[in-house]
């Protein structure tokens, strides 16, 4: 498709939100204080605090085994924590929870769909519980499904499975909506239909909260990101704050694992400090100017070295990522 979903501009009878008032008065649609959440002895989900405004995109991000699941569970009323708060829309998800079930919309990275049911019966059976849900038709269309309604879900490509369980999130206009690896398994063009969406949703007032292993999906479409390890909360902010922090006086280069940095330390002036901060991944500290790279280059060169991704005072999220929780995000 050549153009992203029209969300925001559209006449009264296809908006996926609603312009909500919110009666009770939160600027939050996802609330958390000290959430404790305890398996045997182990705590999955040790003091987490965070908030989502409303009408943002919020990432959630973290190793795996690092308690986003058990979170997002806990937020749509799934399960009950040990301890702490939690309010989803202002209301306390376990307790309200009928009442919350008709305003949130959730995407399961499995779809949740009958293998054997077309995708166009499917996204109706859905829009049926739904006091108000958005015309399946039309939400068809906006997702380039269309020409597949009639496809047993089993048949469907995994990008067609993804796009037909996020309009099943959305055909109840929901006011918050949890996106559990939205773009997992799918190609280029079905990735960036999916996140244009997503920022079609912001734009609405939609609030989101997803969880992704991509860290570009993350930094492209995020508000704000809460990175978790072993169910704490080890880093929180937007991206550019994330990504920004501890930055100056850094330049960074991937070339192949284990070079003797000894032999950098002589060449660098007084003071420098280069580390391979993980596999293949170098860091230099210290006041950078064009002298130091040049050094760092020409020691690259003298050493038959091949220096890749050279980089000033700028980090990706998946460095911050990887910086705090020393683990492939896949790990």
């Amino acid at each position: 498709m050549s153009h992203g979903p029209d969300l925001s501009s559209r006449d009264d009878a296809h908006p996926v939100s609603r312009g909500y008032a919110d009666p009770t008065g939160t600027d939050c649609a996802v609330s958390l204080r000290s959430v404790v959440r305890t398996f045997g002895d182990r705590r999955a989900v040790d003091g987490v605090s965070f908030d989502l405004p409303r009408g943002e995109v919020l990432a959630l991000l973290g190793p795996n085994g690092a308690g986003k699941t058990t979170t997002v569970e806990m937020c749509e009323g799934f399960a009950a924590p040990d301890s702490g708060e939690i309010r989803v829309l202002g209301l306390d998800p376990m307790v309200r929870t009928d009442a919350l079930r008709a305003r949130i919309g959730v995407m399961l990275q499995g779809g949740g769909a009958y293998p054997g049911s077309r995708a166009g019966e499917m996204l109706s059976l859905v829009a049926s519980y739904a006091a108000d849900p958005v015309d399946p038709a039309w939400l068809l269309d906006q997702l380039g499904l269309t020409a597949a309604a009639r496809v047993p879900y089993r048949r469907l490509s995994g990008g067609q499975q993804q796009r037909l369980a996020l309009a099943c999130a959305l055909v109840g206009r929901p006011e918050l909506v949890f996106l559990d690896e939205p773009t997992a398994g799918l190609d280029a063009q079905a990735k960036h239909l999916v996140w244009e969406l997503i920022d079609a949703l912001r734009r609405d007032g939609v609030s989101v909260l997803l969880t992704t292993h991509a860290m570009d999906e993350a930094e492209q479409l995020a508000d704000r990101v809460v990175i978790l390890d072993n169910g704490r909360v080890v880093a929180s902010g937007s991206p550019k704050e994330l990504t920004s922090r501890g930055a100056e006086g850094q330049l960074r280069f991937t070339a192949p694992a284990g070079l003797s940095l000894d032999l950098l330390v002589d060449a660098l002036p007084e003071g420098y400090k280069p580390t391979e901060v993980y596999a293949g991944q170098y860091l230099v500290e210290g006041t950078i100017d064009p002298q130091v790279v040049a050094t760092v280059t020409s020691w690259c060169a003298r050493h038959n070295v091949l220096a890749t991704d050279l980089r000033v005072e700028q980090r990706s999220l998946e460095d911050v990522f990887l910086e705090l929780t020393g683990r492939e995000l896949r790990g």
